[in-house]
């Protein structure tokens, strides 16, 4: 699998990533296992967690699979968040310096390394801003990060913090961000992408399928064992069963027929190769939805399918003709 540079930095992962965020409570760890052997073998490197994740089982289930062996740490390049969880039934945003510091000594502890590579704001929150970056300064300083990132932020967001961190020597550069982002959710194009490029930051694109509904596989209801018909995780998947994603829906799933792939093949590299993309984040659940998209890794959509998916989805893409991403072989 093609490398990327992260921004601007001297880290580069595999062009695209595994997210985990049904690790430990959709995903077991039979199939974990298999997901993480079949990434790694294909060139895989970047796999993306949170202390949120099934309160911390995501990261445990990583520590487990590190230490059966198999696998090597120095194979992975792990990215984590911190900041954000469930408390007494509710989700809650903390971003103090004192919270965002446990989240990290869980997260090494769960994940049973002595540090993470990418540490990431999981989200903004009510803490000032100058102190949870001085968290993450602190968190690259001892060594217990490598690189910074921040997920979630909106574009002056991710301008502040960029700014605030790159306005006096020593302080950790912000790396990379996180966003949705997909043929479904092209609100990043307006103010957070052009952000990144003005600071030479990576874009880490989640649910770049549309939260699966860019499968196809709703077209016709909610099938069983799918994650609109998952008690979990219905909510994640509900803003897009809606009648204005049908059109996007049926120019993927006719691009895909013409091209002889799949819809989420075609969703996918729409997002693997768009202006500023760093590593789309997979959160598929079993190798058997992993690998088509593993098999992707030699093809490009072609130009007038772009342009029409552009034009389906929201209209051109200002970015397509100034924004060249660094690739490694």
């Amino acid at each position: 699998m093609q490398r990327r540079a992260v921004g601007h930095s001297g880290l580069q992962v595999s062009r695209l990533g595994l997210g985990t965020l049904t690790w430990g409570r959709e995903t077991r760890l039979e199939d974990a296992t298999s997901l993480l052997r079949c990434f790694v073998e294909a060139g895989g490197s970047l796999v993306d967690t949170a202390a949120a994740y099934a309160a911390g089982d995501a990261e445990r289930m990583i520590g487990r699979l590190l230490r059966a062996g198999g696998i090597a740490r120095d194979d992975l390049v792990i990215a984590t968040k911190a900041g954000f969880g469930i408390r007494d039934g509710q989700r809650v945003v903390d971003t103090s310096r004192g919270a965002l510091l446990a989240d990290l000594q869980s997260s090494l502890r769960r994940l049973g390394t002595d540090h993470v590579d990418i540490w990431q704001l999981h989200a903004w929150g009510q803490a000032p801003l100058e102190e949870s970056l001085a968290a993450i300064d602190t968190a690259v300083g001892s060594g217990q990060a490598r690189y910074a990132g921040i997920s979630n932020f909106v574009g002056w967001q991710t301008a502040q913090a960029a700014t605030w961190q790159s306005a006096f020597p020593g302080r950790t550069p912000i790396t990379c961000a996180q966003v949705e982002y997909s043929l479904l959710a092209r609100r990043a194009e307006v103010e957070v992408i052009p952000a990144l490029r003005a600071f030479g930051m990576g874009l880490l694109p989640w649910s770049p399928i549309g939260r699966g509904v860019l499968t196809g596989k709703y077209r016709n209801g909610r099938p069983r064992g799918s994650r609109g018909a998952s008690e979990h995780f219905a909510w994640f998947v509900e803003p897009y069963l809606e009648p204005r994603s049908r059109a996007v829906v049926d120019a993927v799933a006719t691009a895909a027929d013409g091209l002889d792939l799949t819809p989420g093949q075609v969703a996918l590299l729409w997002v693997r190769d768009a202006p500023g993309v760093t590593a789309p984040l997979l959160g598929a659940r079993t190798v058997a939805q992993l690998e088509p998209y593993l098999a992707t890794e030699e093809t490009e959509l072609p130009a007038e399918i772009i342009a029409a998916l552009d034009d389906i989805s929201g209209g051109p893409n200002a970015g397509r003709e100034n924004y060249e991403t660094t690739s490694i072989g």
